[in-house]
């Protein structure tokens, strides 16, 4: 099982950038998905899911309305939509399976700063 994350960098207040997770070694259209992200100094949290198919969705309070999760089973990739992005988001965002989680990729790093 393997993840490489991809499409973080530097943005201002307000920004925006899509993240990209591409999956492999598993039957990736099989199971619900999830972004997670690590803060300097803080336990990584987990951000937001999808099902399966893609018809349902989660996302933990402080996202809602500025995140959008995705996914294409035919690319075996997730991806995050980040709007409005806030320095809080600052963080090392990573994606993984929801339930029997696999060893986590390299993350990619979100940074909003002025």
């Amino acid at each position: 099982v393997q993840f490489v994350e991809s499409g973080g960098g530097l943005v201002q207040p307000g920004g925006s950038l899509r993240l990209s997770c591409a999956a492999s070694g598993f039957s990736f259209s099989t199971y619900i998905m999830s972004w997670y992200r690590q803060a300097p100094g803080k336990e990584r949290e987990w951000v937001a899911l999808i099902s399966s198919g893609g018809d349902s969705t989660g996302y933990r309070d402080s996202v809602k309305g500025r995140f959008t999760i995705s996914r294409d089973n035919a690319k075996n990739t997730v991806y995050l939509q980040m709007n409005s992005l806030k320095p809080g988001d600052t963080a090392v965002y990573y994606c993984n399976r929801y339930t029997e989680r696999a060893s986590w990729g390299q993350g990619t790093q979100v940074t909003v700063s002025s």
